[in-house]
């Protein structure tokens, strides 16, 4: 059974195991009919060639208290997304397909960045902004979920844990962050977050002190969960990285906009997989490396615009404490592992560390260098001052689409 103990400063919802899944999609059912709920999934065509969505597909067609289900399908080609469109037909819930590489969207995209507003930057920070916009085009619902298409242990339990904090009209959460054990065939995954986030976070309270900031990452159990739930409104003036900063990126928006008692995390799945990344040691342009490096810039682009003063030395420091701090957790999960019969690798664990700690002091110089650098999209409510008319015709754009090749 999971522990209902409170850490840090953000409320955490867990998973009891009291509950049959068929008692809360009935409530959440209910909840649907005082506000429609909506679910975003940001997706490569390649994913739909993969073993995790073609399951996706099935387990939610079982999921009867959606409105809608918004698909951004990225890297397409035309007939790629003809098949798409037929791929995502077993849905029972209405679904729109948006053809990012299409030469409707594509025409759209040409016009916000006519004006500077388009995001400058391909991948899934653009997938999901486009999404959002679209959702909030519609103006429809009410509560908005997205989870990504590579989850191998995907069950529709995931969705409604995740949706039911912020779609309850008796709770007063804004925002909803996923979480769980990061643990499949038999190891312990998450490398990341386990030997990046948490030590570099820890790294940066030792030389700085403390900090309301670094707190409240800290008080999320996977800050780089790809899972999330919201109410609608928090999406207007949401300003999103559109490279591997997302979800601290995210996290950062919703620190700035709301209280802490606005937002919590939920325990949304016993056991998680999905795709790996590779280490990519030797590229800082792809992999892991590449993931590392924009998580640094993005939590030292949010201390600064809190005062925080960085310099090379002080990267310098920050490094060195990262490095002692995030070998010292190497032995603690090895510990963790063994005493549930998981496979840690001590050498592998370590080699990640020293490319980690590089990409730290790496990420600092290239922030020092690159004062100037926004990496952030902008938020809708810019888009629709700039470009009002801009809803409508990105709504006709998508339906138009599905209707010519559907």
């Amino acid at each position: 059974m999971a522990d209902f103990y409170q850490n840090g400063i953000i409320t955490t919802l867990h998973n009891l195991r009291q509950r049959d899944l068929s008692d809360m999609e009935a409530e959440l059912r209910k909840f649907s009919k005082k506000q429609s709920m909506t679910l975003v999934l940001p997706s490569l065509y390649s994913e739909l060639e993969g073993e995790a969505l073609p399951n996706i597909v099935k387990e939610l067609s079982h999921v009867d208290y959606l409105d809608e289900i918004v698909i951004g399908l990225d890297q397409a080609t035309e007939a790629q997304y003809k098949e798409a469109l037929s791929f995502f037909k077993p849905l029972n819930q209405n679904f729109k397909v948006l053809w990012n590489d299409g030469p409707r969207l594509q025409e759209l995209d040409q016009r916000l960045a006519e004006k500077n507003l388009a995001p400058k930057e391909l991948g899934k920070g653009r997938n999901v902004w486009y999404c959002f916009g679209y959702v909030l085009a519609k103006d429809t619902a009410k509560a908005v979920a997205l989870h990504d298409c590579d989850i191998l242990t995907y069950d529709r339990s995931l969705l409604a844990r995740l949706l039911y904090p912020v779609a309850n009209p008796n709770f007063n959460y804004k925002f909803c962050k996923g979480f769980y054990a990061r643990v499949a065939s038999g190891k312990m995954h998450g490398r990341v977050t386990r030997l990046l986030v948490t030590p570099l976070i820890r790294a940066l309270k030792k030389v700085y002190g403390q900090n309301d900031y670094l707190d409240y990452i800290d008080s999320f159990r996977y800050p780089l969960a790809g899972e999330f739930a919201f109410r609608t409104e928090v999406i207007t003036d949401l300003r999103i990285p559109s490279d591997w900063g997302l979800e601290i990126g995210v996290l950062s928006e919703l620190n700035r906009n709301y209280a802490n008692n606005r937002l919590c995390q939920a325990d949304i799945a016993d056991v998680y997989d999905h795709k790996h990344q590779e280490l990519s040691a030797e590229d800082t342009a792809k992999g892991l490396s590449k993931m590392s490096v924009d998580i640094c810039k993005t939590l030292y682009r949010k201390l600064a615009t809190n005062g925080v003063v960085f310099n090379a030395e002080t990267f310098r420091a920050i490094k060195a404490t990262y490095f002692r701090i995030a070998l010292d957790f190497v032995e603690t999960y090895y510990n963790d592992a063994e005493m549930n019969g998981l496979h840690l690798d001590i050498h592998a664990e370590e080699a990640a560390i020293e490319m980690f700690a590089e990409n730290v002091l790496g990420a600092g110089q290239d922030f020092l260098e690159n004062p100037m650098e926004t990496p952030f999209i902008a938020s809708w409510n810019r888009v629709n001052s700039a470009l009002p008319e801009l809803s409508n015709e990105f709504i006709n754009a998508v339906d138009a689409d599905m209707k010519e090749y559907g």
